[in-house]
């Protein structure tokens, strides 16, 4: 039973091998898919579309409190996260790779904590490194040998989403310090470490960030760099030593 699950977009699974599929449930309800047992290199993994299969739940609506305690039940102990993000930074340009090891949270009203009920213990887990440094050491260790040269470090931002952020929300976070910003990182982040499981980020630079283009961003040029930046990340995974 692999110990290594990947949380990704529906399209991400397509980078991977699959096999077996195995059902999910869970005291928080069902899972957003069932996972997928994927292989990569000489590893395999399980993984786990967030947003369903087809793409179909946006950020807000998407049950994490289900997808990590299933990957749990299943036996994993370390998450690495796939996400689509937009770039602040401006020297992160579309197809970037970044590994963070920060995050600051935007979002509102979503489920942010198992302990959420007189039945379920209080829980006050320190965070304050919210990424795992062995599981980051592990992607950009892939990213050097698979040639690939990934960003190491950087805030990400956390929006509601689903809309895209207006140009005045990206200037408040290039003072806030976020270099890239995303819809899914959390409470994903967070509930991993309350479950006990290693959790880090892939970042793939899908765009510049809102007002930081002079053409209004297209969701076409979106899918087309990710299209291409996927490779590089099925390039990565072949070489990550899990």
């Amino acid at each position: 039973m692999s110990e290594l699950a990947i949380i990704g977009g529906t399209g991400a699974l397509d980078l991977f091998e699959s096999s077996e599929e195995r059902g999910m449930d869970t005291p928080w309800g069902v899972p957003s898919a069932p996972a997928v047992r994927v292989g990569f290199g000489r590893a395999e993994a399980w993984f786990l579309a967030r947003h369903g299969r087809p793409h179909r739940i946006p950020p807000h609506r998407i049950n994490y409190r289900a997808n990590i305690d299933g990957l749990k039940r299943l036996g994993v102990k370390r998450v690495i996260a796939i996400n689509a993000v937009g770039g602040i930074d401006a020297a992160l340009e579309p197809g970037s790779l970044v590994v963070p090891d920060q995050l600051i949270d935007y979002t509102w009203g979503r489920s942010h904590t198992f302990g959420d009920d007189e039945e379920s213990p209080l829980l006050h887990v320190e965070f304050a490194h919210p990424f795992a440094d062995r599981l980051r050491a592990g992607l950009l260790d892939a990213g050097r040998s698979a040639g690939i040269g990934l960003k190491d470090g950087g805030c990400m931002a956390v929006t509601q989403g689903p809309r895209l952020e207006t140009a005045a929300e990206i200037a408040r976070l290039a003072r806030d310090g976020c270099s890239v910003v995303g819809m899914t990182g959390m409470p994903e982040a967070v509930l991993a470490r309350e479950a006990g499981l290693d959790y880090a980020s892939l970042c793939v630079v899908a765009n510049p960030a809102a007002g930081l283009e002079r053409e209004p961003i297209s969701l076409e040029e979106i899918e087309r760099v990710l299209a291409t930046a996927m490779l590089d990340v099925r390039r990565l995974f072949g070489k990550l030593a899990v």
